[in-house]
């Protein structure tokens, strides 16, 4: 008994330690996967992403020249219209359609009969009133020296007189008539008036023309050289008439040369010049007809092309000039991403004008010392900071050629030929 309390008495007292070392330790275990948790969340956070990289050029500037172009159409240099001048039944149709005649060809052959026996009826008559003829001047021969000796009267000289000068009159009428049927006898063979190009025949052998109107049989046009006419408005007419005696010092007097683009894109391989300016603006349209004409010895050209002429009449000083890739459209409004000195994206409005191969000339908007954004501007806002990279140069543009999807204001030279 006395061993079994002494070994109670010798336990040690734990009762009240264990619970706290175990809290300490639960405590610093928490404490420890808080640090840790706080690191790793730290680590794991990305970095802010650099600012987006862009393409920059600056803004051109430079002297250009501001080309014109107007569309229009061929003509013929002559278009003459080949009608039947006298009514009878078409023989013979004498040329291939569509091919070049020579002038005093026989295009057509009318059944030549019917003339001709008109033309035998009117030589019988015109002998028949020049025997009549004859006879009335025996008579007053005949009568004159009796009349004189009054063994006639004086009336019957007087209506022998009458009578010779209404079969004289009648002798005319007579060759008169022979004269129109031989003429219309002519007109049966329709020769060709110029040399040119025959278009198809409007009418068949066999078929009745000339009956009561001049039946259209087919048309011919000198295309060599060829015409083509444009219309310029009036504002713009009056733009440039009231500097045609600059252009015409600048160019010292020699004419401008024009260019001819034709539906496929391809350039006329012959320059043309203007050969004349309407009389009066056409009041339904309000635009002046203007008349070039182009060389065409190989007939490439047939009247009723359309196409567009191309000239420079006038240079724009010290324009600004920006790629086209660095303009954006919006309901016909232009504007252009500028980067400033901070690196700082703003987009600015501008006016446009006329675009040279791959640039635009800007008319306003822009003072021609930014930076502007080549490529890069979908991911853009305004105020956005980017790194601006200058963008690899471009071919330079030609001084002349103008962008056919966006044609220059319609001009052309004033002062007539």
């Amino acid at each position: 008994m006395l061993v079994m309390k002494e070994n109670v008495m010798c336990r040690p007292p734990h009762t009240h330690v264990e619970p706290a070392r175990s809290r300490a330790r639960l405590v610093i275990a928490l404490l420890g996967t808080g640090l840790l948790a706080g690191a790793c969340s730290e680590k794991a956070a990305p970095p802010p992403p650099p600012p987006p990289e862009v393409l920059v050029t600056p803004v051109v500037r430079r002297d250009v020249p501001v080309p014109m172009e107007l569309v229009g159409q061929t003509r013929g240099f002559q278009d003459v219209e080949i009608r039947a001048r006298v009514e009878g039944f078409l023989d013979v149709v004498g040329f291939n359609e569509g091919t070049l005649v020579r002038k005093g060809q026989v295009l057509y052959r009318i059944d030549r009969k019917p003339l001709e026996a008109s033309l035998a009826n009117s030589k019988a008559e015109l002998g028949t009133a020049q025997a009549r003829y004859e006879k009335t001047q025996n008579d007053v021969k005949r009568l004159q020296p009796l009349a004189a000796k009054q063994a006639v009267s004086a009336q019957e000289l007087d209506d022998a007189v009458a009578a010779a000068d209404a079969a004289r009159s009648q002798v005319e009428a007579r060759k008169a008539e022979m004269e129109r049927v031989s003429l219309d006898l002519g007109y049966t063979n329709v020769t060709s008036p110029i040399d040119g190009l025959v278009g198809t025949t409007q009418v068949k052998a066999g078929s009745l023309v000339g009956r009561g109107e001049s039946t259209l049989l087919t048309t011919i046009s000198q295309i060599d050289p060829i015409l083509f006419r444009a219309g310029i408005s009036e504002a713009e007419y009056l733009r440039l008439a009231r500097r045609a005696a600059e252009v015409r010092t600048a160019n010292a007097g020699k004419k401008i040369p024009i260019d001819l683009i034709l539906a496929d894109g391809s350039t006329h391989p012959h320059k043309g010049a203007l050969d004349a300016i309407e009389r009066a603006i056409d009041p339904t349209t309000g635009t002046l007809s203007l008349q070039f004409k182009f060389a065409n010895p190989g007939g490439l050209l047939r009247p009723g092309q359309y196409g567009r002429i191309h000239f420079v009449t006038e240079s724009k000083k010290d324009a600004m000039l920006v790629p086209q890739r660095a303009v954006q459209e919006m309901q016909n409004l232009y504007s252009v991403a500028v980067v400033g000195s901070d690196n700082k994206v703003a987009f600015k409005n501008i006016k446009v004008g006329p675009r040279l191969d791959d640039l635009w000339v800007v008319e306003s908007g822009l003072t021609g010392t930014e930076k502007v954004v080549v490529a890069g501007l979908q991911r853009l806002r305004e105020g956005t900071v980017v790194t601006p990279k200058p963008a690899p140069p471009s071919a330079p543009p030609s001084a002349t050629a103008a962008d056919a999807g966006h044609p220059a204001p319609a001009a052309t030279v004033a002062g007539g030929r």
